[in-house]
């Protein structure tokens, strides 16, 4: 557990998370007023109000595309041709992608195979 009482797991790609020994069927059966409440009467598990809602950083649209496909860093750099600083910099937020580089990344989210087959091919 760490300092905040908040345990943290680590699942990969393509694993299924833990199952718990939660009553699913109770749990569909709930109407929204009762989920609502539920939540509610969890001390852990309070509504973020809009402040601390603002403070949240979000994580970068290309980090998550390349957590999607389950790669590293250098492995996504290599396999798509792009200089590993350059996407180290997308993901922390330092640059942004330009117009091409924003097109390669939506063809790489859509057909992430073909994009990686063709790009080893050019190479």
């Amino acid at each position: 557990m760490s300092k905040t009482g908040t345990t943290r797991m680590t699942v990969k790609p393509g694993e299924a998370p833990p199952r718990g020994e939660t009553d699913w069927a109770r749990v569909n059966a709930m109407t929204d007023e009762e989920v609502l409440a539920a939540a509610l009467s969890d001390p852990d598990a309070q509504p973020l109000d809009p402040e601390a809602l603002e403070k949240m950083r979000r994580i970068s649209p290309v980090k998550a595309l390349r957590q999607r496909l389950g790669m590293t860093q250098a492995e996504f750099a290599k396999a798509f041709g792009l200089p590993i600083s350059t996407l180290r910099d997308w993901e922390q937020r330092r640059s942004t992608p330009d117009a091409p580089a924003r097109a390669l990344l939506r063809a790489i989210e859509r057909e992430p195979e073909t994009m990686r087959r063709l790009l080893s091919q050019a190479a």
